[in-house]
């Protein structure tokens, strides 16, 4: 091997993290063309969890490692957000886990295809960000969840968090599951929640976070201003044979419709 491989091959050393993955872009751009990748991976020196991705040889692969390096090396605008920032955040329990589990991510970017490829047990769901806010990156946080890995995630407070996951409803969340998540969520910041409120672009969004957050009456929803907050016009049918909320006009499970 040449002085100027050997030296190229020290540089992922320095920039490639183990655990981490990049790809064939990133090698690209980086001054490592096809047969020099090539030569590493028949070396041993890098490995392919799946065709188009590389990572040096030790430290195991998981969807938080994933993330962090579509975040901060390959240059992705995802966020984690939904019910897996939720997660994150503390509030798992109180609601079942995913079968199978999945990462949410938010963001504008096209996801990568070998990203559903990965051999992880955590599968990825990519939401564009555009249909449910106005700013694309209001009230995200980075967050460093493992001590002993160091990862830092960019992930949605729990305030935005919760309107993302409001937005899966009906069709990939439950209402009883979210119920029970924001029966537990009493700490929220009325600051951050106005802003997304005003932000959010979802009038079904909008009025199922009134809805149930009237069932809890949490200390934070005394401090929301409602006129600021554009709750649009007409019936929003959610729930086929559900019951109609005669205040917020959406159809609702018929054995949730009374206050708790």
């Amino acid at each position: 091997m040449t002085e100027q491989n050997v030296g190229k091959l020290n540089q992922i050393e320095r920039t490639l993290p183990e655990g981490m993955l990049v790809d064939s872009a990133w090698m690209e751009r980086n001054g490592y063309s096809t047969s020099l990748r090539s030569q590493y991976v028949s070396a041993g020196w890098l490995v392919q969890p799946v065709r188009g991705t590389y990572k040096r040889p030790l430290g195991e692969l998981d969807w938080q490692k994933v993330t962090v390096s579509l975040q901060t090396l390959m240059g992705y605008d995802f966020v984690v957000g939904g019910r897996t920032a939720l997660d994150l955040h503390g509030f798992s329990h109180y609601v079942s886990p995913a079968e199978p589990p999945h990462a949410h991510l938010y963001g504008s970017s096209q996801p990568p295809g070998w990203l559903a490829k990965l051999p992880l047990r955590t599968k990825f769901h990519v939401h564009p960000v555009a249909p449910l806010f106005r700013t694309a990156r209001l009230e995200n946080t980075v967050r460093d969840f493992s001590s002993a890995s160091g990862l830092l995630l960019i992930v949605s407070t729990p305030e935005r968090a919760l309107l993302e996951l409001l937005n899966e409803l009906p069709n990939r969340e439950s209402f009883h599951q979210v119920d029970m998540l924001i029966e537990g969520l009493r700490t929220l910041s009325p600051r951050r929640v106005q802003s997304l409120l005003t932000d959010c672009k979802s009038v079904k969004v909008k009025r199922l976070f009134f809805w149930f957050a009237e069932r809890h009456n949490p200390p934070w929803l005394k401090d929301l201003d409602r006129k600021l907050v554009d709750l649009g016009s007409g019936k929003r049918m959610l729930v086929k044979g559900g019951k109609l909320d005669p205040k917020y006009l959406i159809t609702v499970p018929d054995d949730m419709n009374a206050p708790v």
